[in-house]
């Protein structure tokens, strides 16, 4: 690993900034407070700002406004209704159940609603406790509403000075992960390359692309700036967004059988020099992605020009050497590859460039396609909660198990004296989520980083007595805290207990040993709790909902083939539907991902058929890759090669598309088709294949063969593709079939 490089993209980057901004939210009014000796009256101000920040998730600004406004007025309402009712058990205990049940299944109207409904069970648990009792209930709330609305004229001031800065963030970090995609796909070509290990980790970043392209399609595409006031700024930040996912389409063309490229090429360097050049790209994406996070013009670290001139060479070398009769159809792969490879070093070329926000480069740049049609509109429909009034719905199952959850940890903070019991809930509300794999993996993170940051605290409190120093260590824990809240909970759940010590012992300095007993104890109990409420109430298990992400991505998959394949049989989609249908394929698969990876962290018995399930998604992902080779022929070749005798190989592949479907939704028995052996178009490869190795067999130079080895090589390639997504959906075919013949008898790992 590179750390410097990580180092850079982490100070650059969205999850820093983010932290900076939400500890000066809090900090800002408790320094204020400090100095007037108002702070431990007052403590709800700096509190409710800690709380309105958290809900402060990217998106559109009025997005992001109208959240925090939401925000405020629940956290206002919910601590007035829990301030008169703290002394009163019984009915906090129907509180629970009512706020439990209802901010948690908010959650169903999307992330931003989602997090307004935790911040506010979260106000409720803090309220609940006496500890922030002063002289009114009202004046409690208003403080916390003050706090609020301070963070929020705060977050607005910054986004004004930098409206564009979250955009570049995001772009910038999906980017990143765009080259780490990148270099995995040059492991492939290297000697003795671990498939599985490439294809898993490919899987991964699949996922973590999808979701920041997900992201910002809701930032772009629904932020007024740049549909339809773009700037020199905005247009060019569209424009990149754009050519990011073509690029991440003509990365995905480049999937190969690399078994038989290996056994054919591993005598030559080839294959490595191709893994050293996407590599080098790799790097360069790497480095544009850095400066979009920071605002400044990338710098090329390799003249890319000379790079794919060494490549080239090397191809053409090994090509007048290897070239025969017999060796046409590798050659022919090789030069596909390098096809790629010099496609995507004019992409990264072009994206260097724009890094520049050069107004000329943003004037040619037009929006071909309808940008409403690739985001969806959410509407705050009482009938979407009303539908998941039901234990089929896993949101309810969710909401249920955070309820009994924190009736329990309620229970018992009322039964034994712990002396922040508050802190059970508070735990237990965090931990719990839809999956099981995130809540258990976020349990165990939350006991070590409580432990972990207890023994820093501690240390830091007997061994250094300067309190301006624990100031600095305080600030210094709140950013990493909330800096790395999204991305390793266990740092975050560390250094929150590093702050929280640390600010109880600027209130009293003689408590802190107590308070710290207190936060293991009632992290421990709300752990235990957490983890026997997650899997044994409700429960909710991924293989429940594999069987209709299965569905979607062939669904999604026969569309983007359809279009592209529509292409060679005379018909020309749209550019708006082409677009369309390739985002639902590539969300589909980000969603089927995803669903594996955390079945692989659920229980053994929880899971069967798992060895099925990986098969799928593995198919599924190649299948979807080689629909994207055949994709980009379709906008390049289409009108060169269209011909009706592709027709039988599409009707072949559409028929395997619907058989797999029928068979998914009715368990019906169907027969499992391979495409035929002679169809027309195979005929004219053929004849081409004699054509040129005839040409070969003649002597004849690179220069009386050109026309026929351009033909060759781009119907081969597109007829490979339409044979390779054939293959892959019959493959697909027979997976189902098991799937549905076998009973769930169990793991088969």
């Amino acid at each position: 690993m590179d750390y410097t490089r990580e180092f850079r993209k982490f100070i650059t980057g969205q999850y820093l900034h983010s932290g900076i901004r939400i500890t000066a939210g809090a900090v800002i009014p408790a320094v204020v407070l400090y100095h007037f000796d108002l702070l431990a009256a007052w403590m709800a101000m700096p509190l409710g700002a800690l709380c309105v920040s958290l809900t402060d998730n990217p998106g559109p600004p009025h997005h992001r406004k109208n959240g925090l406004i939401a925000s405020i007025l629940i956290n206002f309402v919910v601590a007035i209704i829990t301030g008169f009712s703290r002394e009163l058990p019984w009915l906090l205990g129907v509180e629970i159940v009512v706020f439990g049940m209802f901010f948690t299944l908010i959650g169903v109207y999307g992330t931003r609603i989602s997090s307004i409904g935790l911040i506010a069970l979260l106000v409720f648990i803090f309220n609940v406790d006496s500890h922030l009792q002063s002289h009114s209930i009202w004046w409690d709330a208003l403080l916390f509403a003050a706090g609020g609305t301070w963070y929020a004229f705060l977050s607005m001031v910054l986004y004004n000075l930098r409206p564009f800065l979250h955009i570049q963030q995001l772009m910038g970090e999906c980017l990143i992960d765009m080259s780490t995609y990148l270099r995995i796909k040059s492991g492939f070509y290297k000697l003795e390359p671990d498939y599985e290990h490439l294809n898993t980790e490919l899987m991964r970043y699949q996922v973590l692309i999808q979701q920041h392209h997900t992201d910002l399609r809701e930032m772009l595409f629904k932020s007024r700036q740049f549909v339809s006031e773009s700037t020199t700024k905005s247009r060019t930040l569209m424009m990149m967004f754009l050519d990011s996912i073509d690029l991440l389409e003509r990365v995905m063309t480049s999937q190969q059988d690399y078994t038989s490229l290996h056994e054919e090429f591993d005598n030559s360097d080839i294959l490595e020099d191709y893994a050293w050049m996407i590599a080098a790209l790799a790097d360069e994406l790497h480095e544009i992605g850095l400066a979009v996070q920071s605002g400044t013009a990338s710098k090329s670290k390799n003249d890319l020009d000379a790079l794919l001139k060494v490549t080239m060479d090397h191809f053409f070398e090994l090509r007048k050497k290897y070239l025969n009769p017999n060796t046409i159809e590798g050659v022919i792969k090789l030069r596909q590859i390098l096809y790629s490879i010099q496609d995507i070093t004019e992409r990264i070329k072009r994206l260097h460039a724009a890094t520049a926000f050069d107004k000329r480069i943003a004037r040619q740049f037009k929006v071909q396609e309808d940008v409403n049609q690739f985001v969806t509109r959410s509407e705050l429909d009482p009938k979407i909660l009303l539908a998941n009034l039901s234990l089929k719905s896993a949101s309810f199952r969710h909401a249920a198990r955070v309820t009994v959850a924190l009736m329990i940890g309620y229970i018992i903070s009322l039964f034994f004296t712990l002396g922040h019991g508050y802190w059970i809930l508070l735990t237990i509300v965090t931990i719990i989520k839809p999956a099981y794999s995130i809540s258990r993996k976020r349990n165990l993170q939350r006991l070590a980083g409580t432990l972990i940051g207890g023994v820093v605290g501690m240390a830091i409190l007997i061994y250094v007595h300067d309190r301006t120093a624990w100031l600095v260590f305080m600030l210094l824990a709140m950013i990493i805290s909330y800096s790395f809240l999204k991305l390793q909970y266990l740092v975050a759940s560390a250094c929150i207990t590093i702050y929280v010590l640390l600010s109880f012992a600027f209130l009293n300095p003689a408590g802190y040993e107590a308070v710290l007993h207190d936060r293991v104890l009632d992290t421990f109990i709300g752990s235990v709790v957490a983890f026997i409420v997650a899997q044994f109430v409700l429960p909710t298990w991924e293989q429940e909902q594999v069987t209709t992400l299965m569905l979607e991505a062939l669904q999604n998959n026969r569309s983007y083939f359809d279009a592209a394949a529509e292409c060679f049989t005379g018909k020309q989609p749209d550019v708006t539907t082409f677009k369309l249908v390739r985002k639902n394929a590539f969300v589909a698969l980000a969603n089927l991902s995803d669903n594996l990876q955390r079945m692989l962290s659920e229980p053994k018995d929880k899971r069967p058929k798992l060895k099925h399930y990986h098969q799928f998604v593995a198919t599924s992902h190649m299948l979807t890759s080689h629909i994207a080779a055949l994709s980009y022929y379709a906008q390049r070749n289409a009108a060169q090669y269209e011909s009706q005798e592709f027709q039988p190989l599409v009707q072949q592949v559409d028929l395997q598309f619907r058989q797999s479907i029928e068979l998914l939704q009715h368990h019906r028995s169907v027969e499992v088709l391979n495409v035929a052996a002679k169809l027309p178009i195979s005929d004219k490869i053929q004849q081409l294949m004699d054509i040129r190795r005839k040409e070969l067999e003649s002597g004849g130079t690179e220069d009386d063969g050109a026309a026929t080895r351009k033909t060759l090589s781009d119907m081969k390639t597109i007829t490979d593709s339409f044979e390779l997504i054939s293959t892959m959906t019959v493959d697909q075919l027979r997976i189902i079939q098991k799937l549905v013949s076998e009973q769930p008898d169990g793991d088969n790992d």
